[in-house]
């Protein structure tokens, strides 16, 4: 099968060629594709995929956002990690909160590098993600949760929201997010107590069965047809453990 993947920028080629070819090995490789092609001279790509069956059609359908990262300016391994299940790509168009004035465009993207790539790495290490700025776009490659709060992030700030606004909303995020960790670890190890707790039934040998053989027989008479005279005198017949007690009230 022979797909076409978009366009790469002129200036971008050489990236996703790579010194003699390695970083088109290394997609090739790691997508599973049998053929990755790239024009040097247009930027146009193809790829030959094998036999159904022979290839993951999920990576088929993520390798144009692997081309498209690189593409705007994401370094080809973090563009590569979007590959596997837990990692996915965002793709932020500045055009839709400034237009199209450079000027604009150049006063947004100041604001999300910050001072020496300041809030930019910010906002990374606390959403654990990549974030590349190419022309009018903002790339942003991580997985979900985190992806989610740095998208929101860069269209606060694309928006007009204050630094500290941004990192406060980031902050707190992460601090939620903990929180539902450690609630979540909380309930799968109490789950796990509850399966594994040795409790009366299992010190003593047979008790249980014995329990769960009582469990049964109950839920069989609050199930028998009191028209079928079989089905009730085998409900009345006692166990060898099970005796009636007469006395007066």
């Amino acid at each position: 099968m022979r797909q076409s993947l978009p366009r790469v920028p002129k200036d971008r080629i050489a990236v996703v060629i790579g010194a003699k070819g390695a970083t088109s090995r290394a997609i090739r490789k790691a997508a599973g594709c049998k053929e990755f092609n790239i024009d040097s001279d247009s930027g146009d790509i193809d790829v030959i995929w094998g036999d159904a069956g022979s290839y993951d059609p999920v990576k088929a359908m993520k390798l144009p956002d692997v081309v498209k990262a690189i593409g705007r300016g994401m370094a080809p391994d973090a563009a590569i990690r979007l590959l596997d299940d837990d990692h996915f790509f965002e793709l932020v168009d500045l055009r839709d909160f400034v237009g199209k004035r450079s000027n604009q465009q150049r006063r947004v993207r100041a604001r999300i590098i910050g001072r020496e790539g300041k809030i930019r790495k910010l906002i990374e290490n606390l959403t654990q993600t990549q974030i590349s700025i190419y022309n009018s776009t903002v790339v942003l490659v991580g997985e979900e949760h985190g992806l989610y709060a740095a998208r929101h992030a860069i269209e606060m700030l694309a928006g007009g929201s204050e630094h500290g606004s941004v990192l406060s909303y980031l902050e707190r995020d992460r601090k939620r997010a903990r929180i539902e960790d450690r609630s979540l670890d909380a309930f799968e190890e109490r789950e796990d107590n509850r399966k594994e707790s040795s409790g009366f039934d299992n010190l003593v040998p047979g008790l249980a069965e014995i329990s769960q053989e009582r469990r049964n027989r109950r839920m069989r008479a609050s199930q028998v047809d009191p028209e079928d005279d079989d089905a009730v005198t085998a409900m009345m017949d006692l166990a060898d453990d099970e005796s009636i007690q007469w006395g007066e009230e």
